[in-house]
């Protein structure tokens, strides 16, 4: 019987006490617990853990007795695998990955450690996208020398997922001020600065003070650059009533709160595999300006991320049609997700796993 563990590195700086603290990874966390309860609702018994770092995989392992341990993101040094496979030789390691190329190019551990983990026979590589599924099954079949058949069993794909519980609320329109929610950690290729071009045309085109929102609390990947970017930008409009809001990061369920507050969602990313945060507005029934990368975005309301014009056309769409925007990106992520449900069901349960 199948029996699967979700595998977590806790942050360094993370709250050891708490199982969902504020310091982990969220996005990573809540995209492994929608995994985990979705496998659960389809009676596959699955359990998720936080761990410090690789050295405690053996006990939880040793605890759990899964059929399959699933890693989520590079942070297992290859040669723990060794060890691994010898103590447990009849578990499948799934190291799963959460970006596409442009992003993980930003790793620089990334090429190493995945080819270094292809060598090991009971490792399978998983990707949240068809794209990096394309690429990872092209670079190790060359190093490999392995044939078609091995490489599919070896990269397989496992998209994300998203609860369907979706909400609804009235679109705001105060007379004075645009709430717009440009959420996410801040890094370079999340694309903050060209959104907030483009919010603040699409502000002055209809009249409006914009307070452009993000969360300050986690600036990575050389992301410093752009949030000081970001301060300066706002605090040279700050006579013209433009206004930048800081958000530290916090638990789910206040999250989607301050979600629920906002006008309209940004998420016009330059690389996205699923956008956690773009489907946390939309759940709340805030329509959503998302980027073209985005799997599950209205075509009609992604924007090109490297033009702030085309943001600002798609925000006055948005503000014009904001109901079909919502309902549009609500049909559009429950379908996602419906596929998302039948891949991971078939690689677990029809026997394409070992």
């Amino acid at each position: 019987m199948t029996k699967l563990l979700f595998l977590l590195k806790r942050r360094p700086n993370a709250n050891p006490e708490q199982q969902t603290p504020i310091g982990l990874s969220t996005g990573l966390y809540n995209s492994a617990s929608f995994m985990h309860d979705m496998m659960t609702d389809q009676h596959i018994a699955s359990e998720m853990v936080v761990v410090d770092d690789y050295n405690h995989i053996d006990r939880e392992v040793t605890r759990v007795r899964p059929t399959h341990a699933i890693i989520e993101a590079l942070w297992v040094v290859p040669y723990k695998f060794a060890e691994l496979q010898r103590l447990h030789p009849t578990v499948t390691w799934v190291v799963r990955l959460h970006s596409d190329m442009p992003f993980l190019a930003g790793e620089g551990i990334s090429m190493d450690w995945l080819g270094d983990y292809s060598g090991f026979k009971n490792v399978v590589i998983a990707a949240n996208s068809p794209r990096m599924q394309r690429e990872m099954q092209l670079y190790l079949s060359v190093r490999n020398g392995w044939n078609g058949r091995t490489a599919a069993e070896r990269v397989i794909y496992l998209p994300n997922s998203y609860p369907s519980d979706y909400k609804w609320k009235w679109f705001m329109q105060d007379p004075a001020h645009l709430d717009i929610g440009c959420f996410g950690a801040v890094r370079p290729l999340k694309n903050h600065l060209t959104q907030a071009f483009g919010a603040i045309e699409f502000a002055n085109r209809i009249g409006k003070k914009l307070r452009f929102h993000i969360n300050s609390g986690r600036v990575e990947g050389r992301g410093d650059a752009v949030m000081r970017n970001l301060t300066a930008l706002f605090e040279q409009l700050n006579t013209q009533g433009h206004e930048l809001v800081n958000h530290e990061w916090t638990l789910r369920a206040q999250f989607l709160e301050l979600c629920a507050s906002m006008d309209l969602g940004l998420q016009v990313s330059l690389s996205e595999t699923f956008n956690i945060v773009g489907a946390d507005l939309i759940s709340q029934g805030v329509p959503v300006v998302g980027s073209t990368e985005i799997p599950w975005a209205v075509k009609m309301f992604a924007a090109d991320p490297t033009s702030s014009a085309d943001i600002a056309h798609k925000l006055l769409l948005t503000y014009e049609l904001p109901v079909i925007n919502t309902w549009l990106h609500q049909r559009k992520l429950r379908s996602y997700c419906t596929h998302s449900q039948k891949q991971w069901t078939k690689y677990f349960q029809t026997g394409n796993s070992k």
